[in-house]
């Protein structure tokens, strides 16, 4: 009955889905930080619990609920009082955003479990790649295991697709990973940036695997014009890809049917 009763709700009020994945994602964002954090450094993200990274004291329920936690105690250790970072709650504010769309435009379908699964992954590898210039082979083979598993159950295109889309993805960063070095005569793009682009054939199909390529290019390269010009002394500075991935990435699976519709309409394609 309880089970009728929220399958209801949530095919019939779009806003009360979006509320409750928005605070889905508040708790979520809070266990991202600590794959974020914990992984790229070869850590268990289970052990050892929540603690003050200072004081080393172990935060109790009321230091951990997602972002009020940081409000009220004004983002510092109750117990020694030493700042965190404002990150922790970014991540969770934004991972509470991020879920509320992804249920407000998907709605109360069974694509809309691999629209949070795949922001969640896009979150916890950007975060690493911009802490620690990694992405984790264990998060994005986490990935690909789930993401199997969405897609034999879940089939908005043919399971062929998902799967050429997959070695697609590898192909496609791999090639622009030996090019730019032979080019450049240093590593142009890590391991995980090839291996996550493989991950997200399985989420985004062939179509949109191309598209994110494109749109996460262009995003990078607008960042890094903007970082020379703000900081011309650091013009050679490394500029993580991972966040420009996940940002691309998350358009072309939200928008990237409506955006190939309008452009091959605009060539006349159709």
């Amino acid at each position: 009955m309880i089970l009728t009763f929220y399958n209801e709700l949530f095919s019939q009020h779009r806003l009360a889905l979006a509320a409750a994945a928005a605070i889905l994602g508040l708790f979520i964002g809070s266990f991202l930080n600590v794959v974020g954090i914990r992984l790229p450094r070869g850590q268990s993200v289970v052990k050892p619990p929540s603690h003050c990274p200072s004081c080393k004291h172990r935060l109790a329920i009321l230091d951990l609920v997602p972002v009020f936690s940081y409000i009220v105690l004004r983002g510092k250790c109750r117990y020694c009082k030493i700042r965190f970072s404002p990150l922790y709650a970014l991540v969770e504010a934004l991972t509470a955003v991020v879920f509320g769309f992804a249920a407000w435009h998907f709605g109360w379908t069974p694509e809309l479990a691999a629209a949070l699964t795949l922001a969640a992954l896009l979150i916890a590898a950007a975060l690493g790649d911009l802490l620690y210039r990694i992405i984790p082979n264990r998060l994005v083979y986490f990935g690909v295991f789930v993401g199997v598993l969405l897609r034999i159950l879940i089939q908005p295109l043919p399971l062929w697709n998902y799967a050429a889309a997959l070695l697609i993805g590898f192909g496609l960063l791999y090639t622009v990973a030996v090019a730019g070095e032979r080019l450049l005569r240093k590593e142009s793009m890590g391991g995980g940036d090839i291996k996550l682009f493989a991950m997200l054939g399985l989420y985004l199909g062939i179509g949109n695997v191309l598209l994110a390529l494109f749109l996460a290019s262009l995003f990078g390269l607008l960042a890094g014009i903007v970082a020379i010009r703000a900081r011309r002394d650091q013009a050679d500075r490394y500029i993580p890809f991972g966040p420009f991935i996940a940002l691309g990435a998350y358009a072309a699976y939200v928008w990237g049917d409506a955006i190939i519709s309008g452009y091959t309409s605009l060539l006349g394609w159709r």
